[in-house]
C-alpha cells in the first residue's frame, strides 16, 4: 500500500491515479477498496470499468435503496423486494427550460426508478417517493455543493 493509499483510508478520501493504460483509465482507492474507472470504448476509453458518471449514478442508486430500507425497517413497513435503477444523461438546456435554474447551457438529469417485485398501494408508493427524496446523495445532487481544489506536492 502506498502512502497515498493509506492517507486515503485514514482521511476517508478517494484517491484516483492514472494507470497509464489508455487515455482515461484510473485506479481508485476508496475506503480500502480498489476500483477501476474508465470511459466506454465508444468515447475513446478501454471500457475497463464504470465511467465517473456511472459511479455518480451508482452512488445515488445505492443511497436511495439504503434510505428506503432503513425507513421501512424503522417503521416496520413490510415492503416487497425492490431494486433502484438510475440512468444519467446530460440534456441541452433548451430541451428542459423549465428545469434550468442558472445560465448553464446543459443540465444533468438522473432518472431514478424504484422497481418493486410486487404491487404496492398508493399510500405506500407516496411514502416511498417522499423517503427516496430524503436520501443524502439525492440531497447533495439537488442542493448546492462547494468544491475546494488545492495543489500539493509529495516532495
Amino acid at each position: 500500500m502506498t502512502e497515498t493509499d493509506s492517507q486515503a483510508q485514514a482521511a476517508n478520501r478517494v484517491v484516483a491515479r492514472s494507470t497509464g493504460m489508455g487515455k482515461f483509465q484510473q485506479s481508485l482507492r476508496v475506503a480500502g477498496h480498489a476500483l477501476i474507472a474508465d470511459e466506454p470504448e465508444a468515447l475513446g476509453g478501454l471500457g475497463a470499468g464504470p465511467s465517473p458518471y456511472d459511479f455518480l449514478a451508482a452512488g445515488l442508486a445505492a443511497c436511495t435503496s439504503m434510505t428506503i430500507h432503513l425507513y421501512a425497517e424503522r417503521k416496520q413497513l413490510a415492503l416487497p423486494g425492490y431494486a433502484v435503477e438510475v440512468a444519467h444523461s446530460r440534456t441541452h438546456a433548451a430541451d428542459c427550460a423549465s428545469c434550468l435554474t442558472g445560465s448553464a447551457p446543459r443540465i444533468d438529469r438522473f432518472d431514478l426508478r424504484i422497481v418493486f417485485d410486487a404491487p404496492i398501494d398508493a399510500a405506500t408508493e407516496a411514502k416511498v417517493l417522499d423517503i427516496a427524496g430524503k436520501c443524502p446523495v439525492h440531497r447533495t445532487l439537488t442542493g448546492a455543493s462547494q468544491i475546494v481544489t488545492t495543489v500539493a506536492s509529495t516532495a
